[in-house]
C-alpha cells in the first residue's frame, strides 16, 4: 500500500523536500520484480543521514544486487512525526512512499551510544512492535502497513542494526533487534540478502530463517545467546558461534557516488573514501580499534571516482575521507591531480582532521582553491607526557613545524580537538592545554598578519569497548573543576574559541556503551519519557532528565553513579584506611603494578563479539600506557602484535604514492561575457517544494553536469553568473520562472536548452530560451507585474454568483488600504486597489466539507522597489467587502512580465 502522502508533505512543514526521495542519482526498481525489498533507515534527519558516506555505500551495493531493492528512510522532523500520528498513518520509504512494515528487512545504523532512541520512535511511527519477542508474538493478519502474513513468518519485517556502537558492543540494543550485522556490510548485506530469498521461496520460520543468518560470519542474533550473571553473552543454541566474527570488506570508490539531494545537507559535497583502517594505535580511539587492518584504496580508482563523480553530481566540493588522510601517502598526489584535471571549474577539496605531523607544503598546495577551507587538527592532549600515554605519537616540535606550516600557507584560523580526563592526567597536563595554545600563537607571529586564531574542542574523554583504556572511568565532579581550570587559563589568552562537551552526555554515553542486557530496557524507557535526538544541543536537558529517570526506575541508580564517580580508574590506587571517598589520588608510577590485576581478566559484556584484536594485547597496551611507552604505526612500522593480521581479517595494505604531478596553478574564473541567455521555466510537482536557495543550488549544479561555458564573478569567491528573477513562495507552482544565464563563449540558443532540460528534473521543465543583449538589463531589475492564479476557498456557505459580486466590488473600488509592518518594524498604510491591475474569477466548484472554492487570476504590480501585490492580500481584499473568511489553498504563478 502506497501511503498517501500529499496531505502530509506540505509547505508548513519545515524542508518538505527531505521526504520526497526525488534525489537525483536515486535508484528506482520496480517493486513486483523485487524478490527482496530492504529500507536503510538511517536515524537522524534527513541532512545528516543522507550525507553520510555508508548509507550512500550500502544503499549503492544493495541496488546493485539482481533481484533486491533497497529504499530509505530517515528520522521525521516532529512535525511530520505529529502529523503522522494524528493521522495515523505510518512512517514510509521516501522514494516507494510505501509503509516500513511492508518490506522484508530495515537495517538501522547505530553509530551513537544514544542514538538507539531515535530507533525506537521510527519502529513506534512505522507500526512495528520495539522488540523481537513483541514481534515474534505478533502473527496473523494484524500486521501493520497492509502486509500479509503467513503461519510461518512474523508479519514484520526483521529489524538489524550496523554501524560503530552496535558493532564494538550490540548488549544494550539486544532486545530490540532481530539480528546485529558487525563490521564492513558492503560484502555482508548481499549475503544476507540471498539467505533471506532463499528462506522466502522455501517458507521457512522467522527463527529458522535467523538461525540461517546466524551461520552467515559478521551475523550475531542476540536471541540465541544469554547473558550470565557476570554479564558475559554465551550461546543457547548448539548451531552458532561462541564469539562473532567482524566483517572486514575492501572499499570500493565507485559505490560512493550517488544521491544528491536537493536540499542542503551537512556534508553537501561528495565524499570518496581513500583509506579504510587505522593502525596508529591511539589508545582512547575506537573507530582505530575496529576497522583494522588499515586498506589504502588503488591512487587512479580515487582519480577516476572523483572525476566520474563531480561529472555526475555537478557537486563544486569534493572531500577525501579516511579516519586519517595523512596517512594516504598518495594524498598529495591524487589531490593535484584532480585539482590540475578540474581546475577551470572551480573545485575545492576539503579534508576531515589530519595528523598534524604530516601536514606540509604538498597537501596544504591542493586543499581548498578559490574557497580556502577550514583546517582541523587533534593534538589531544597538552604535553607530550600525555601524548605518549595515549600513543598519539606526535611531538611538540611535530605539532609546532605543522601549525607553522598551515600559518605560513595562509590558514588565519586553524581548529583543535583536546580531550580531558584521560587515564593518568595531572592538573600540569590539563593546563597544558592552554600552555600549548599560547605557544602556537607565539610562534606563529609576523609582519602585516594577523595573531592566530583558534576554534577549540575540548572534549571528555570516554572509555569505549575495544580499547586499552576501556577498564578505566573519571568521575563527573572531576570533568567540571578540570572545564573550570581550563576555562580560568583561557581568560587571559585572546583569539581563541573554546568549546566545552557538556558532562552529563558524557556520562551517559559511558553508561550506555559499556553497559549489558539489562540497559535495554533503560533504552526503552528514555525513549517513553521523551528522550531522542540526544546529540543535538537544544536537547541534552529533556535528554538528560529522561535519562536519569529510566536509570532510576531501572534501579539502575547505583550502577550509573559508578559511572559518574569514575569508581573503574585502573591509574589510581586504593585510597588507604581513614581517607574520604574520593581522596583516593595516588597516582601510580611507571613501576606500580595495576590496582587489583584480575579485575582486567572479568568478563566483558562485549568479549562475545571478534573485532580480532587480543583482549591480552589490549590488558598489555594498558600497562604499556602506565609506563608512557608508544607503539609505532604497523602499517609504516613493525607488527604490534594486536592479533588482526590473518585470514579472517587480512593484512595492512599500503600503497606508495606515484610521483607528484606539477601544479597546474589555481583556478582563475573566466569573468568573460560572450552571450546572454534568458530562460523561461516553470516549476511544478515536488519541486515545488524545494526551497528558492535549493533551486539556485540546483541550477548551479544542472550546468556543471552539463558543461555550458558559464561565466564566473571574481573577486575571493568566484560564483557562477546565474540570476533568477525573483523568489516562489515554498509550495507554489509556476509556469512562469525567469534565469539570466551568462556565458563565456556563445552557445546554440537550441543546443544550450537541450543541454539544460537534459540535467534538470522533470518538474522543472524548460519552456523558452532567448537570447539577449550583453547590456541588457536583469530580468530582477526589469520585473514589473507577475500573474497568478489562486486556488481560495470559503469558510462559509456561498454560491458562485456571491464570488462574482465580490470581485466585481474590488475591481469597482479605488481604495482598499492594508496596513504593512516595514523591516524596521513600522507601520504603514498601502492601497492595495493601485497594485491590482487585473481580476477574474476563473471557476467555482465544491470542495472539501461542502465549501464552495473558487480559483481567481489576477495581474497585480511585482517590482523589486517593493511594489508587489502578494496571493495573501488578495485574500484580504476578499474579507474585506465579503465579510468571510476565506482560506488560500493553492498559489500558481502563470507569469512574470518584464519592462523595457
Amino acid at each position: 500500500m502506497v501511503v498517501a502522502v500529499e496531505k502530509l508533505i506540505t509547505s508548513d512543514i519545515l524542508k518538505p523536500a527531505r521526504y520526497l526521495g526525488n534525489e537525483l542519482l536515486a535508484v528506482r526498481k520496480p517493486w513486483d520484480t523485487a524478490a527482496i525489498r530492504w529500507v536503510l533507515t538511517y536515524p537522524e534527519v534527513y541532512e545528516v543521514g543522507a550525507s553520510n558516506l555508508g548509507h550512500i555505500i550500502l544503499y549503492n551495493v544493495l541496488n546493485a544486487q539482481p533481484r533486491q531493492l533497497c529504499d530509505r528512510a530517515y528520522l521525521p522532523g516532529k512535525d511530520l512525526a505529529a502529523k503522522l500520528r494524528e493521522t495515523n498513518t505510518p512512517l514510509f520509504a521516501v522514494e516507494s512512499k510505501r509503509s516500513l512494515a511492508e518490506f522484508d528487512i530495515l537495517g538501522f545504523s547505530l553509530s551513537y551510544e544514544l542514538g538507539a532512541t531515535n530507533i525506537l520512535e521510527m519502529l513506534d511511527l512505522a507500526g512495528i512492535p520495539l522488540t523481537w519477542r513483541e514481534r515474534q508474538q505478533s502473527r496473523g493478519a494484524e500486521g501493520q502497513g497492509g502486509r500479509e502474513s503467513t503461519d510461518t513468518q512474523s508479519s514484520f519485517p526483521l529489524i538489524f542494526a550496523g554501524g560503530q556502537t552496535a558493532t564494538s558492543n550490540p548488549e544494550p540494543y539486544a532486545d530490540f533487534f532481530d539480528f546485529i550485522a558487525l563490521g564492513d556490510g558492503e560484502e555482508l548485506l548481499p549475503e544476507i540478502g540471498l539467505v533471506l530469498e532463499e528462506g522466502k521461496q522455501t517458507g521457512l520460520s522467522r527463527e529458522n530463517l535467523l538461525l540461517d543468518l546466524a551461520q552467515i560470519p559478521g551475523v550475531y542474533v542476540p536471541q540465541f545467546y544469554d547473558m550470565a550473571e557476570d554479564g558475559s553473552v554465551h550461546p543457547l543454541h548448539p548451531d552458532v558461534p561462541k564469539r562473532i566474527l567482524r566483517r572486514v570488506a575492501t572499499p570500493i570508490p565507485a559505490y560512493s557516488i550517488g544521491l544528491v539531494p536537493y536540499v542542503e545537507t551537512v556534508h553537501d559535497r561528495l565524499t570518496i573514501e581513500i583509506r579504510r583502517g587505522c593502525t596508529r594505535g591511539c589508545r582512547f580511539c575506537q573507530p582505530g580499534m575496529l576497522t583494522r587492518p588499515a586498506r589504502d584504496v588503488e591512487p587512479d580508482k580515487v582519480v577516476e571516482a572523483i572525476e566520474q563523480g563531480m561529472r555526475a553530481t555537478g557537486y563544486n566540493e569534493f572531500s577525501l575521507l579516511s579516519l586519517s588522510c595523512s596517512d594516504y601517502l598518495s594524498l598529495p598526489a591524487v589531490g593535484m591531480e584532480i585539482k590540475n584535471r578540474l581546475k577551470n571549474e572551480n573545485i575545492s577539496l576539503t579534508l576531515p582532521s589530519q595528523r598534524v605531523d604530516r601536514f606540509d607544503e604538498n597537501i596544504a598546495n591542493i586543499l581548498g582553491g578559490t574557497r580556502q577551507g577550514g583546517l582541523t587538527f587533534a593534538p589531544e592532549a597538552g604535553t607530550q607526557r600525555m601524548r605518549d600515554i595515549v600513543n598519539k605519537g606526535l611531538t611538540n616540535e611535530e605539532l609546532l613545524r605543522g601549525v607553522k606550516t598551515a600559518w605560513e600557507q595562509g590558514w588565519d584560523k586553524i581548529k583543535l580537538y583536546f580531550m580531558i580526563g584521560l587515564p593518568g592526567e595531572t592538573d600540569a597536563d590539563v593546563m597544558g592545554i592552554a600552555e600549548t595554545v599560547s605557544w602556537l600563537q607565539r610562534e606563529c607571529r609576523g609582519k602585516g598578519r594577523k595573531p592566530l586564531n583558534f576554534n577549540l574542542t575540548i572534549s571528555n574523554f570516554t572509555p569505549k569497548p575495544h580499547t586499552p583504556f576501556q577498564w578505566h572511568s573519571v568521575s563527573t565532579d572531576e570533568f567540571k573543576r578540570k572545564q573550570n581550570v581550563l576555562r580560568q587559563e583561557f581568560r587571559r589568552i585572546k583569539a581563541v574559541k573554546v568549546n566545552f562537551t557538556d558532562v552529563r552526555i558524557s556520562a551517559m554515553e559511558d553508561f550506555v556503551g559499556r553497559g549489558d542486557r539489562n540497559l535495554s530496557k533503560v533504552v526503552r524507557r528514555a525513549w517513553e519519557l521523551g528522550a531522542g535526538m540526544d546529540s543535538w544541543y537544544e536537547n541534552l536537558d529533556r535528554a538528560f532528565s529522561a535519562w536519569g529517570s529510566a536509570i532510576a526506575q531501572a534501579d539502575l541508580d547505583w550502577k550509573y553513579r559508578q559511572v559518574e564517580n569514575g569508581e573503574w580508574n585502573v591509574f589510581h590506587a586504593e585510597a588507604p584506611k581513614g581517607k574520604e571517598d574520593g581522596e583516593n589520588t595516588q597516582l601510580l608510577t611507571p613501576n606500580s603494578s595495576l590496582i587489583a590485576p584480575h579485575s582486567l581478566d572479568i568478563p566483558l559484556p562485549w568479549d562475545h563479539i571478534d573485532t580480532g584484536i587480543d583482549k591480552k594485547w589490549l590488558q598489555e597496551d594498558l600497562q604499556r600506557a602506565l609506563e608512557a611507552a608508544i607503539v609505532p604505526d604497523c602499517s609504516f612500522e613493525g607488527c604490534s602484535h594486536c592479533g588482526v593480521c590473518g585470514t579472517d581479517f587480512g593484512h595492512n595494505v599500503v600503497i606508495e604514492s606515484p610521483a607528484i604531478p606539477k601544479f597546474a596553478g589555481e583556478f582563475v574564473p573566466n569573468t568573460t561575457k560572450g552571450q546572454r541567455l534568458r530562460v523561461w521555466f516553470g516549476k511544478q510537482g515536488n519541486m515545488a517544494l524545494i526551497s528558492h536557495l535549493d533551486l539556485i543550488r540546483l541550477f548551479d549544479r544542472v550546468v556543471r553536469r552539463a558543461g555550458l561555458p558559464i561565466a564566473f564573478t571574481g573577486g575571493f569567491h568566484p560564483m557562477p553568473r546565474i540570476s533568477l528573477a525573483t523568489a516562489l513562495a515554498l509550495g507554489a507552482t509556476s509556469s512562469g520562472e525567469i534565469a539570466d544565464f551568462e556565458l563565456t563563449v556563445p552557445v546554440e540558443v537550441d543546443t544550450f536548452r537541450e543541454k539544460l532540460a537534459r540535467e534538470m528534473p522533470t518538474d522543472i521543465p524548460i519552456y523558452n530560451v532567448e537570447q539577449i543583449d550583453l547590456k541588457t538589463s536583469a530580468a530582477t531589475q526589469l520585473l514589473e507585474s507577475a500573474e497568478y492564479l489562486i486556488t481560495v476557498v470559503a469558510l462559509a456557505e456561498t454560491t458562485p454568483i456571491q464570488w462574482q459580486n465580490w470581485i466585481d466590488t474590488i475591481k469597482a473600488k479605488e481604495e482598499l488600504w492594508y496596513e504593512q509592518i516595514t523591516k524596521s518594524g513600522k507601520s504603514q498604510l498601502i492601497n492595495l486597489r493601485d497594485r491590482l491591475f487585473e481580476l477574474e474569477l476563473v471557476e467555482t466548484n465544491k470542495s472539501v466539507a461542502e465549501s464552495m472554492s473558487s480559483v481567481i487570476r489576477y495581474l497585480g504590480s511585482y517590482r523589486q522597489d517593493g511594489l508587489v501585490l502578494r496571493p495573501e492580500q488578495i485574500l484580504f481584499m476578499l474579507e474585506t467587502v465579503a465579510g468571510v473568511e476565506f482560506q488560500l489553498l493553492h498559489i500558481h504563478r502563470n507569469r512574470l512580465t518584464l519592462g523595457v
